[in-house]
């Protein structure tokens, strides 16, 4: 295991963010956590902080390489409970049904074909928010998840970073779990061989007749909608150059 990493597990011992959770994460974290906030539940295909409040995640990373762009196993679709957290401080599948949301995957399941495991994990409840459908979850996010997986094939190894974003004092809410209810989601791709990033922001509405590369942004303008902090293992300049530049197009 990385030092950097050994000194942050024995940081966070004692927390959720104990060093077993840590150890077993690792390649998703080798450029930094994004916060310590929520509780860490490590995946085989990803990692995530879950809010107990909001019931859903502060962020979710993923590694993703050529190598996991195999197609193996079938998409599930058996939406679950997480089973490492426990009733209340979770989404259940009540919450959803009848709220006229659908459960927006995170860490794409797609993105976990390569395995009958990751695959499963992929549709635990914590992996999910409320997301609108036709023309977001099924329009316009579709389309830069597929993207990401052609620059995965095209580029090699990406770092992906996804999250809800409530930009409002008063959150909507559904079901009896009081599952919380983005204003916009986001998502960062590193390349840590070309040492770029490539960042989206895209409102939870549908998105009928807009192109992908109206929502690049900066990854600090994520940063600061969000108090997280990404990448923050690179050193403090790169850090910055990467981060605070917007990307012209498309990769």
């Amino acid at each position: 295991m990385h030092s950097a990493l050994w000194v942050v597990a024995l940081l966070l011992t004692g927390s959720a963010w104990a060093q077993p959770a840590t150890e077993r994460c690792k390649e998703f974290l080798e450029y930094g956590l994004p916060s310590d906030r929520g509780a860490l539940l490590c995946r085989s295909g990803f990692v995530l902080s879950h809010d107990e409040e909001k019931k859903a995640p502060v962020w979710v990373a993923q590694r993703m390489t050529p190598e996991r762009l195999v197609n193996r196993v079938q998409r599930s679709n058996r939406f679950v409970p997480d089973p490492e957290l426990p009733k209340g401080k979770r989404a259940e599948l009540e919450d959803y049904r009848g709220s006229g949301y659908d459960r927006g995957h995170m860490a794409p399941a797609a993105d976990m074909r390569w395995s009958a495991q990751a695959m499963e994990e992929s549709f635990y409840l914590s992996n999910m928010a409320p997301q609108v459908g036709p023309g977001m979850n099924r329009g316009i996010w579709s389309e830069i998840e597929s993207l990401i997986r052609t620059w995965v094939a095209q580029r090699g190894e990406l770092f992906i970073y996804t999250g809800p974003i409530f930009e409002t004092s008063k959150v909507a809410k559904i079901g009896p779990n009081q599952v919380a209810v983005p204003t916009h989601f986001y998502k960062v791709v590193f390349d840590p061989v070309r040492v770029e990033t490539i960042a989206f922001v895209v409102p939870n509405a549908p998105h009928p007749n807009r192109k992908i590369d109206e929502f690049i942004t900066s990854v600090r303008d994520i940063e600061q909608r969000t108090g997280l902090n990404f990448l923050n293992r690179i050193s403090p300049a790169v850090q910055a150059l990467i981060e605070e530049s917007v990307a012209a197009s498309l990769w």
